[in-house]
């Protein structure tokens, strides 16, 4: 007979769950993750890359290296950054394992239990995980199509100062936010800041997708924005490059880092040396900003294909976003339909959703929403996903006849 381990969890992991979706099924459709299509990086591509690497500093990609990460790949960093108009200084970098890491090291740094952490409504799923792992007390703030309400927000905090509830940082993705696609507009990126200043509080700008712009004028980040260093960036490598390297940074003031420097510490000494160098090698041998350009013009002729599938895919009275970049479109579906019961029906038919209640800290108890991806999939296999959930569809609106 074996001993019950569970008996000595600490109190924290009752409040842990799982929201990914990833599956190694090759009859599933998944229009679900969040995944690039790594395919257009080309084996050859790789190969050449990994040998190089290996010619030049195999050592040194089998050996540790500093916590904050490689000069070299640091100074990939600062060029992904002027690309986004947005220069930082170097010592202000520190390169983590993923763009995840960043999220559960400030998490780590900032939140005792019961802390209040201010978060769109819908928001991203992998931000809810940290924030339960550290027992944070999650309030969402309505979206509509320009992003976060700014009056909201600002009510939202001024009732949590009066019930004597002080809020710790406000958490944002305002470029093709994860899930919904929606774009904070340049007003509220200026009147968040504002807000900030007014309430005395940190945010964190959580910014993957930016670069995979479709169309429009780019946005200016919040940090460059930023007047007085209250915002704090996450980057990542996952989507402009390849998710699997796992490397992302955090742009913050000294002050932060010295404590995220320890935390990382604690979580695993270093960003994979591999990892970094692999990056490096290809900032200087290929053409970064050609790689993205053919992620963005394909994505783009996936999001269309998706969006002229969706009028004949669901049920009359649903509306859906039209992202100008990024991975998602985020649907809403009529009253009566739930999302959770759509995801189940669609996984019989082999093809997978994100129902909406991931986004949310406190679900509702039936959600008409979810989150459709258009990256990973090529137009086939894209139709014959939204085939198989309106089969899914019509097999719940049998059994409700």
């Amino acid at each position: 007979m074996s001993v019950d381990l569970t008996q000595w969890f600490a109190r924290r992991t009752a409040r842990m769950t799982s929201w990914t979706t990833f599956s190694e099924d090759p009859d599933l459709i998944s229009l679900a993750g969040g995944l690039p299509d790594t395919s257009l990086f080309g084996a050859d591509n790789h190969a050449a890359l990994l040998t190089a690497m290996a010619h030049r500093q195999s050592a040194l990609a089998l050996q540790y290296t500093p916590t904050r990460g490689m000069k070299a790949l640091r100074e990939c960093i600062l060029e992904v950054m002027a690309a986004e108009a947005t220069p930082v200084d170097p010592h202000r970098v520190i390169v983590t394992t993923g763009g995840q890491q960043a999220l559960d090291l400030l998490c780590r740094v900032f939140l005792d239990p019961g802390d209040v952490v201010v978060t769109e409504a819908p928001t991203y799923p992998g931000m809810l995980l940290p924030l339960a792992a550290h027992e944070a007390d999650v309030v969402q703030i309505a979206t509509d199509d320009h992003g976060m309400r700014m009056d909201a927000l600002e009510t939202a905090l001024e009732e949590l100062r009066a019930a004597g509830r002080p809020v710790k940082f406000i958490y944002c993705v305002p470029t093709f936010q994860n899930p919904s696609g929606k774009t904070l507009s340049l007003e509220r990126r200026h009147r968040l800041l504002e807000i900030a200043r007014t309430f005395d509080l940190p945010v964190i700008e959580d910014n993957p997708y930016a670069l995979l712009r479709f169309e429009g004028d780019p946005l200016p980040t919040l940090l460059s924005l930023d007047e007085d260093g209250r915002v704090l960036y996450v980057g990542t490598f996952s989507k402009i490059l390849a998710p699997g390297l796992r490397v992302g940074w955090l742009v913050a003031p000294e002050s932060v880092l010295d404590k995220v420097d320890l935390g990382k510490q604690c979580a695993d000494l270093c960003t994979a040396s591999a990892s970094q160098l692999f990056i490096a090698e290809f900032f200087e041998r290929g053409d970064w900003r050609a790689y993205v350009d053919a992620q963005v013009a394909l994505y783009r002729d996936r999001r269309d294909a998706m969006l002229a599938l969706l009028p004949e895919t669901l049920p009359a009275g649903s509306t859906w976003t039209r992202p100008n970049g990024g991975l998602f479109v985020w649907v809403d579906l009529p009253e009566g339909m739930d999302s959770d019961l759509l995801y189940e029906y669609a996984l019989r038919r082999s093809v997978s959703i994100v129902p909406g209640r991931v986004g949310f800290a406190r679900p509702k108890p039936v959600h008409h929403d979810f989150r459709l991806n258009f990256s990973a999939c090529d137009e086939g296999r894209i139709a014959t996903g939204l085939e198989r959930m309106a089969l899914a569809i019509r097999d719940i609106e049998h059994q409700g006849a």
